[in-house]
Formats: C-alpha cells, structure tokens, sequence
C-alpha cells in the first residue's frame, strides 16, 4: 500500500512538473489610456522618480516604504531603490533611456520576496488632438517558480489592475494640469491685449510762468 502511494505521488509530482514547464517562458502585460493633455505632462511624471508618489499604485499600500534616489534628478541613469512592507516588497528601477514625449525604457529589479529583473517601457502616442495615450508595459522571463504561479493566480489580472490604477491617477493629475495651463495662458493673453490696447500716456502739461 505504502509503495502504491509514493508512486500515485510520483505520478503526481511528474505531471506537475511537466504542466509548469509547459507554460508559457515569458509574459507581457500591459495597459493603456487616452488622457486629454499634452505628452509632456504624463512625460514628465513618469520620467522623474521623485514624482511617482503622486501617481504610483504601489505608494499607497505602504505610506512608511522607504525610498532612496540616485544618479540624475531625472531622466537616463536615474534610480529609485525602494523597500517596504509585503504588498510592495523590495527593488530597484532603473531608468535606461528616455525619448522626450515619446518613450521611457526602465529596468525593473525585484529583490524581495522574490528575485526578477523585468523591462518596463511606458509610451506616449498622440490621439485626437491635444490628446495622448499612454501605455505601461512589462515584459519578462518566467522563472519555475513564475510559471507555478500562473497555474493559480492570474498575474496580468493583477498587475493589470495596477497599471490601470497608475494610469487612472496620471490621467486625473495631467487632465488638471492642462486646464490649468490652458487657463493660465488665455490670462496672460488677456492681459497682454489688454496693455495693448490702453491709451497711450500723454504727456503732462508744462508749467508756465509770466513776468511782471
């Protein structure tokens, strides 16, 4: 009997082991949206790491997460090395090059509570006009473990669901700032043909004087 159960198990463990090793070797998730905002703005947000808290799905779940900013201010050869409780976990982005208003390409290292390193690229691509969409894509290489994972968690379901959220906040954000630049500019505009349309000064009349 004890024999017969260890080799229902070997069977078992076989055929697990060949469907995970079925599975797919990479994935790619991704997510997009059509913000009525220039490029520059959404650009800007996500090509500055110190801007992400105002946006990032991932700063909510962990407000004490610690974070730590090298190299540029902004732009290629920037990083943002974060660590926090389980939900955010630990890791590193890199960004690797920038295309003003068109593309960023980021390297996405993941240290804890796994190992990965994962290519992040986020697009900018013009709409209707005075409209972007922009697009946050990840792509990587299923490790065993990954490809388990997939057999009962539905990852591009739940990482989906962040970038939907990400995009969902940059949009808001970008949305009102273009209003408000929109708003700014029709001001000055106002107040400059408003200048120019005053009347000149004149001259203030001399005083004369008479002699006795």
């Amino acid at each position: 009997m004890f024999k017969k159960i260890l080799f229902a198990l070997a069977i078992l463990i076989t055929g697990f082991v060949v469907l995970v090793s079925r599975q797919p070797s990479t994935f790619r998730i991704e997510r997009s949206l059509t913000m009525a905002t220039p490029a520059d703005l959404p650009f800007g947000l996500v090509n500055d790491f110190h801007r992400w808290h105002f946006w990032s799905p991932w700063d909510a779940m962990d407000p004490q997460m610690k974070k730590t900013f090298d190299g540029p201010y902004a732009g290629p050869g920037a990083t943002y090395a974060w660590s926090g409780n389980d939900k955010v976990g630990q890791g590193k982005m890199t960004i690797l090059d920038a295309k003003p208003y068109e593309r960023i390409n980021i390297q996405l290292e993941f240290q804890k509570p796994w190992e990965a390193v994962n290519a992040t690229t986020f697009t900018f691509q013009p709409a209707a006009e005075g409209s972007v969409t922009v697009s946050w894509i990840m792509e990587g290489h299923n490790t065993f473990v990954g490809k388990a994972f997939s057999l009962f968690m539905d990852m591009d379901g739940m990482i989906g669901k962040d970038f939907e959220k990400g995009l969902a906040s940059i949009k808001t954000l970008t949305e009102q700032e273009a209003k408000n630049r929109l708003e700014r500019e029709a001001k000055a505009k106002a107040e400059a043909e408003a200048a120019a349309q005053a009347p000149a000064p004149t001259d203030a009349p001399q005083a004369t004087t008479t002699t006795p």
